[in-house]
């Protein structure tokens, strides 16, 4: 069902695309758009892990490095039957993380500095996880394909507000208005459901549903506060990462935090992580400090 679910929506939004070259350029308007939409399609699928990665300056890390947070990623893969990703960290004040690639085989997760600075050990266990379930649920192609068209839907809707095809009259000039609209809503639904299946994939993956639910709980604010220079430069990349930051939520690509807590704290009731139940320090992790993180790779 999910499955057919996005995909009617990546070609919803590869239909607005294609309507957006109409008003640009008629008919063989149209034509290019979609020549041009499959062409990108293609390019993202050989390239999503680079563009991703290269777009926030990411530093490959490895078990010399970082031990700690490769041994970690290596665990949770190893406890999710996937492949090893590559792993990765960006050095950005904004705690985020996100996971890219066109499949398990081809995978990478990376964390920022600040989250890694920011979070205890079993906080970041639950973030990778999240990352994880991501690539394990094959999102990250997914998520990366609809970052790139939509981000492509906004720039040439900006074109065409000096360059459409002036016969297409009021209906050219309302496709080029609304077009930038109807992406967003399109990227929203795809990636909000697609943040409650990894929080669920991650609470089975980590054992430990509530020490996500603390992560939220503590980087959502925060996130929200601290600039993102790479989504700033480009609104659609802020669906990667596991939390949006400085969006508001009625535009937001991510469900509500509080939602999302809700549901981890229900899947921790009821035993849906895999047979892990809390400690008493996981059930008090989200109102009392902790110790600054073992990973904090500036230590």
């Amino acid at each position: 069902m999910n499955f057919m679910k996005t995909t009617m929506l990546l070609a919803a939004l590869t239909a607005l695309f294609m309507v957006l070259g109409y008003s640009l350029g008629g008919s063989g308007g149209a034509i290019l758009a979609l020549v041009v939409a499959a062409g990108m399609n293609l390019f993202t699928y050989w390239n999503a892990d680079k563009i991703v990665l290269k777009m926030h300056n990411a530093v490959e890390v490895d078990a010399a490095s970082h031990p700690e947070y490769y041994k970690m990623v290596q665990n949770l893969a190893r406890r999710a039957q996937l492949p090893m990703p590559k792993v990765y960290i960006v050095d950005q004040a904004q705690p985020n993380a996100f996971a890219t690639g066109r499949d398990p085989e081809h995978s990478a997760v990376a964390a920022t500095t600040g989250l890694l600075k920011m979070l205890s050990h079993d906080e970041i266990e639950g973030v990778m996880a999240h990352e994880l379930g991501h690539v394990k649920n094959r999102d990250t192609l997914i998520m990366t394909m609809v970052a790139t068209i939509a981000g492509a839907v906004s720039m040439l809707a900006n074109f065409g507000l000096f360059f459409r095809d002036r016969s297409a009259g009021i209906a050219g000039l309302m496709a080029v208005l609304i077009a930038p609209f109807a992406a967003m809503i399109v990227q929203m639904a795809i990636s909000r459901t697609r943040e409650f299946g990894a929080d669920a994939a991650a609470a089975q993956i980590s054992g430990k549903p509530l020490s996500l639910a603390s992560a939220l709980a503590k980087i959502s604010g925060v996130a929200a506060r601290t600039p993102n220079p790479v989504a700033q430069r480009n609104p659609a990349a802020s669906q990667l990462y596991i939390v949006p930051g400085g969006v508001r939520q009625m535009f937001s690509t991510h469900p509500a935090t509080e939602d999302r807590i809700a549901a981890l704290e229900a899947m921790a009731q009821s035993g849906g992580s895999g047979g892990w139940s809390p400690s008493a320090d996981d059930a008090g992790g989200m109102a009392r400090p902790r110790k600054p993180s073992a990973l904090d790779p500036t230590r």
